[in-house]
């Protein structure tokens, strides 16, 4: 575990509720540990004795952990999660779940219902903007998608 780096995703009170939320979500996912809050501190964080600090959970082999850290802190576009997709179909079924009680927003990015963004990008993306001769055909396609759409870059 120490040469891992391990993402900590700071809430106010919804750090169970976002683990299984994503590991509904997404295949090779699991809830691990839980911890939870004592009555030791509480002058510090405030937070019910027995109430849930922090969930690690696991998608695809990444580790994460969930805090309750209360509302001091809130996400914003500053990270992200990038999710790549083969086909079509996974795009349209990361953009349907993850946007359920979030926002779409342009170029493959949205945020889920925890304010946690995410970019749902077609996995040939990177080869196609490596293409000197298809660079700007296929920026001028995404920039008028919120969703990717795979044949649309293909046929740009």
């Amino acid at each position: 575990m120490k040469d891992q780096i391990v993402p900590c995703l700071w809430f106010d009170n919804e750090a169970e509720e976002a683990a299984i939320f994503y590991t509904s979500i997404f295949k090779n996912s699991k809830i691990g540990n839980i911890s939870r809050f004592g009555k030791e501190g509480f002058e510090h964080h405030g937070k019910k004795e027995g109430s849930v600090m922090t969930v690690d959970f696991t998608i695809n082999n990444q580790k994460f952990t969930a805090l309750n850290g209360g509302p001091h802190f809130r996400f914003n576009e500053a990270v992200s999660f990038q999710v790549f997709c083969d086909t079509q179909d996974e795009i349209d079924f990361y953009w349907e779940n993850l946007t359920k009680g979030g926002e779409e927003s342009q170029c493959g990015w949205l945020k889920d219902k925890f304010g946690v963004s995410w970019q749902i990008v077609p996995a040939i993306l990177p080869q196609l903007m490596s293409d000197p001769e298809k660079v700007g055909p296929v920026s001028a396609a995404f920039l008028q998608m919120k969703k990717f759409d795979i044949g649309k870059l293909l046929n740009a």
